[in-house]
């Protein structure tokens, strides 16, 4: 059975937004597609894998 995806809500100022949303706009990607591939790098770097179920699992 295939998961939800699940929110994450994320607090920056108003400026910041608003050029995060405009250079992704300029680079033809969603914020949301950046924020997802910023997170799996995140996660990649200190060594954490994930099933695709939504379940992580810490690799070590």
């Amino acid at each position: 059975m295939e998961d939800k995806p699940a929110r994450l809500t994320v607090l920056i100022d108003a400026d910041k937004k608003k050029a995060f949303e405009a250079l992704c706009a300029s680079q033809d990607i969603t914020a949301s597609q950046v924020v997802r591939q910023l997170i799996r790098e995140y996660l990649a770097k200190h060594g954490v894998s994930y099933r695709a179920d939504g379940s992580d699992a810490a690799s070590g």
